[in-house]
């Protein structure tokens, strides 16, 4: 038997993303979270280290698997492509959230201090991918820039992916946005 009570972590994400969207994010307490999911505080707290986590769930998880994929590809793949590879071998669990996906983007875009955090894991995104480029050989400033336009090429991809009223895929969303930048970095 786990430690912790299975699916734990997506029932506090599903109660938090709902009372949030219901009452507001302020309004909302950590008690009321762990309520509504059916578990405990302690639950809430083996798991996300504050009410403003729960709207970031397995970051840490998500950042090894896009730096593990960045330096597993191929050597003659470019830096770029590679990182667009990576983003899309994780896109497919962004798909199968898309509902509570727009639910959180509709949150972080009502609080100032949300968007300063995903901003903080953003930047630290970029820093780990620039860190497996530079793995992979690229040294710096190239794999700085590659890993900062790479972070922005993704975070537009998800605003469109999230947009999209015919519900196209995150990778399909993430496609076009790398290949938007390769054309515009063609006309420098």
């Amino acid at each position: 038997m786990g430690r912790w009570p299975a699916g734990a972590q997506e029932r506090l994400q599903e109660a938090a993303i709902e009372l949030f969207t219901e009452r507001g994010y302020e309004r909302t307490t950590v008690a009321e979270i762990a309520k509504r999911a059916g578990l405990t505080e302690r639950t809430f707290y083996n798991h996300f280290a504050d009410k403003r986590e729960v709207l970031f769930p397995d970051q840490d998880r998500f950042i090894a698997e896009v730096c593990e994929a960045v330096g597993a590809a191929p050597a003659e793949q470019s830096p770029l492509d590679a990182v667009l590879a990576a983003f899309t071998a994780t896109s497919d669990w962004f798909d199968q959230r898309r509902d509570a996906s727009q639910r959180r983007r509709h949150i972080l875009d009502a609080h100032t201090d949300l968007r300063e955090r995903e901003r903080a894991k953003m930047a630290a995104l970029g820093e780990a991918i620039a860190g497996a480029l530079r793995t992979r050989g690229i040294s710096d400033p190239a794999a700085t820039l590659t890993a900062t336009i790479s972070v922005a090429a993704y975070q537009l991809a998800s605003a469109r992916w999230l947009a999209d009223p015919q519900h196209a895929t995150l990778g399909h969303h993430l496609h076009t946005s790398f290949d938007d930048l390769h054309r515009t970095a063609s006309t420098w």
